[in-house]
Formats: C-alpha cells, structure tokens, sequence
C-alpha cells in the first residue's frame, strides 16, 4: 500500500508512554484513599468549625449571628482572663524553657563529658512520662506539707511553708516549673541533633583566632541552630497557646470546681473551651470562635517570629 505524500503519517506514541499514564491512575487510585480520609477528618472539622464559630447555641437550640461571637470575645472577661492567663505562661515559660535546653544541649554535646547518653536519656525521660502520674506527683510534691516546702524549709531558705498551688502567683510558678521539667529534654533532643551537624573545623577555627566558648557559642553556635531554634520556638507557641492539661489536672480536673486554680489563675483558652463544650450550658458555636481565637494568635506569632529570625520564606 502505497503512502500519500499529501497525508501526514499518523504518530505512534511511544511504549513507555502508556505504561507512565497507567501507573499514574495507580498512584492517583491508591492517593485518593488518602486524600479522602484527610478531607474527611481534617479539611471537613476546620470547615465545620469555622462555619459552627457563626452560630450561638444552647444546647439544641442554634441561632446564626454571624460575626456576632467575634465580637462578643472583645467583651468577655472570662475570655480576657484566660487570654492573660495563656500569655503569661507565653511570656515567661517559653523562653526559659528553650534557652535551658539550648545550654543543656550544648553541654552535653561535649565529647569529652562522660555518661553523656545517661544524662541525655534521664533530661529527655520526662518528656515521655505518662501526663497524668507527673502531675499527681507534682500535685504531692508541692502541696503545703509536701517534699519541696520540706525541703526549703530543712535548708532554711523559707520560714513558712510557701502556698504553691492556692495562691494564684505561685500556682502559675507551679505549672511553669511543671512544664518547664517536662518540655525542657523535648527541646534538648532537637538541639543536640542539630549540634551534631555542626562542623567541628569552625569550632577548632574560632578557638585559634582566640574565641572564647560564649562567643564561640553567640557566633557559631546560635546562627548554625537557627532553623531549628525557629522550629522549636514554633512548636513551643504552638504548644503553650493549646495549654490544656498541666492546668486541669492541677486544679482538681476542673470539672465540679467553679473554677480552674486559685482565683482562675489557671485558666487557659483551651481550658475555656472546655468548660464551654462540657460544663453547665454547652455552646460549642461560642467555643468555636475561641478556637478560631488561638488559631488566629498562632498565625501571628509563627509571622513574628519568621520575620525575627529573618526567613521570608
């Protein structure tokens, strides 16, 4: 059979071609399963709440007020109480917390410290003990006859035993010290990886050219860990905006005491949602918007400090 010039050959496509789109239905058959139960529990919840943060409810009883819970969060003093509360733990306990495990990191990044994987293990071991015993065993610890006024008392540090979890101040000192031994080992973990990919020539370099350890520390130290130290500072703001569980089981649960801590200095806005979802009259459209609440100060803290640590991207 002769071709006609005037007739352009039919292309073929080649082999592989078809077996690449193939396997591409595979993937996208097998993603999909995926991508179904994502949209189901994490893109629907969000939708959902955002969409439940317009309606004011009692019990069964909803009512669409649009933005009317938004602004009803600007006049609520339970909700300022606990917007205090959580940036007071903010303020305070992050920073510690992460310059402790900085300085512990680096310490125990010594090759010539011995035990250091004991040390390391027995910082990192509270990080993974169960929330509930510790706190039992802070609650004993720091009672008004407990191991810590005992102690401070036998050392001649105080007079009188100090109110650690019945007076506002020192019950939030109380959570603080509690998180602080619990996140600090958490935090060490990530520093300590990130100190092992340090070259040891810029240490050896720094020391020739005459550098002290602090300044070996300020100058090679912090700007080497400073994605790390950005991440860690995330994660921790994250973290301590959701703070939930040292105050609640520091209080009692929270559940039949009117309020959580001593004169509510331990009520967060996660513990608000709480007590909006499960004590006395439910209205999880209210609770919705105080979600929306942190999620909005998450948002704006990650910004800050991506601009304080000079990352664009």
């Amino acid at each position: 059979m002769l071709h006609n010039p005037a007739t352009p050959p039919a292309k073929t496509r080649p082999p592989f071609a078809s077996f690449e789109k193939s396997q591409n239905r595979y993937g996208w058959f097998f993603a999909s399963f995926a991508l179904l139960l994502l949209g189901l529990f994490m893109l629907y919840p969000i939708i959902s709440s955002l969409y439940m943060s317009t309606i004011s409810s009692r019990g069964v009883i909803q009512t669409f007020v649009g933005f009317g819970n938004y602004l009803k969060l600007l006049n609520d003093p339970v909700f300022l109480q606990a917007l205090q509360n959580t940036f007071i733990f903010f303020l305070i306990q992050v920073p510690i917390m992460l310059l402790l495990a900085l300085v512990i990191a680096s310490l125990l990044n010594d090759k010539s410290l011995r035990f250091r994987g004991v040390f390391r293990t027995g910082i990192f071991l509270p990080a993974v003990t169960s929330l509930v015993a510790y706190s039992l065993l802070f609650k004993m610890m720091f009672s008004a006859d407990g191991f810590i006024n005992h102690g401070l008392m036998a050392l001649h540090l105080i007079a009188a035993p100090i109110p650690w979890l019945t007076e506002p101040f020192w019950a939030r000192i109380t959570v603080m010290i509690a998180m602080t031994w619990r996140w600090t080992g958490y935090n060490m973990i990530f520093y300590l990886s990130g100190l092992q990919n340090i070259p040891d020539d810029l240490y050896e370099s720094a020391e020739i050219d005459g550098a002290g350890r602090l300044q070996q520390f300020r100058h090679i130290t912090v700007p080497m860990l400073k994605p790390i130290l950005l991440f860690t500072a995330i994660m921790s703001t994250i973290g301590t905006l959701q703070l939930f569980d040292e105050p609640m089981n520091f209080s009692a649960m929270g559940v039949s005491a009117a309020t959580i801590g001593p004169g509510n200095s331990l009520l967060t806005m996660s513990v608000y949602i709480y007590n909006l979802c499960f004590k006395f009259m439910p209205n999880f459209g209210y609770a919705s918007t105080v979600a929306y609440a942190i999620v909005f100060l998450v948002a704006v803290f990650s910004v800050i400090q991506f601009r304080l640590a000079g990352d664009k991207k």
